[in-house]
């Protein structure tokens, strides 16, 4: 596989996680509004939302170092990404928290931890398929 197919092939998967972290986040924010109300719907967004945004950079930064092929490198750019992640998910569940005063807690873990497992659940799918 050339370097250009091989970043194409990689951007595909991350973009089908992102997809599947979107409408997970989607499902969640609407059962939350069918049971909660619109300060539930609101807070399992702003969870789902922190996870999509953190992996969003995440996979910027994979994509950086994917033509490496010492594995060192590879393992730190790996980590590297996955530590910015989590930075920018508690940066942003700190503004969330401090900012929006009807925050429903459960409703916000519910959309965090929805988008983080279908995030997993998308890239263990790509594999299978591959």
């Amino acid at each position: 596989m050339s370097g250009q197919q091989n970043t194409a092939a990689g951007m595909s998967l991350y973009s089908n996680m992102l997809r599947w972290q979107v409408m997970a986040t989607t499902a969640v924010t609407l059962i939350a509004y069918a049971v909660g109300g619109l300060p539930a719907a609101l807070s399992a967004f702003m969870g789902g939302v922190s996870v999509v945004i953190g992996a969003w950079f995440a996979a910027r930064i994979a994509e950086k170092g994917r033509l490496k092929t010492d594995p060192t490198a590879v393992l730190l750019n790996l980590l590297k990404a996955e530590a910015v992640k989590i930075v920018i998910i508690a940066i942003i569940l700190f503004v969330v928290f401090k900012l929006y005063q009807a925050l429903v807690p459960f409703a916000l873990i519910a959309g965090l931890a929805a988008a983080a497992l279908f995030s997993g659940a998308a890239l263990a799918k790509s594999q299978v398929d591959v």
